[in-house]
């Protein structure tokens, strides 16, 4: 249902404006967490390139947490288990590894690619209720210094 902006109340335009300011802040949160997740994924693709036959036996740093960690020795390079969510955790080969990051690197690209349109959009009629607020703004002050202008006559 399409409304005609300039019919409609500057309280009611400024309720508009608080949605849509609700909406692009949501999207743009929810974009935000997408990439951070990408990103999480492309890391885990980019470091398996560590697990080749020549690095097999070298001495490595196992994180504990994110600020702690133990020595290590790699001692399979073929081989990794792959959290798949909710705590289940798959066995997979280098190069199926390196496939499901893909898929899902590509997954996220295409829900964010998704998103962007509509938070453009979103942001565009935002704009708009603004334009249409200040215009209105601008008519009653027009109104009222005309109005004080004849009252001084």
């Amino acid at each position: 249902m399409a409304v005609n902006l300039a019919e409609l109340s500057l309280p009611q335009l400024e309720g508009l404006k608080g949605q849509f300011e609700q909406e692009t802040e949501f999207l743009t949160s929810s974009i935000a967490q997408l990439k951070v997740v990408q990103t999480k994924y492309v890391e885990a693709k980019d470091c398996m390139n560590v697990l080749k036959t020549e690095n097999k036996g070298k001495e490595l740093l196992v994180p504990l947490t994110s600020s702690m960690y133990v020595p290590g020795t790699l001692s399979d390079v073929e081989h990794v288990l792959v959290d798949v969510g909710t705590g289940y955790y798959v066995e997979k080969n280098v190069e199926d590894t390196k496939e499901f990051f893909k898929r899902k690197i590509d997954f996220l690209t295409k829900q964010i690619e998704k998103i962007q349109p509509a938070l453009q959009e979103k942001h565009g009629m935002k704009q708009a209720v603004i334009e249409v607020m200040n215009m209105k703004i601008q008519q009653l002050q027009v109104q009222q210094a005309s109005q004080s202008g004849t009252m001084k006559a």
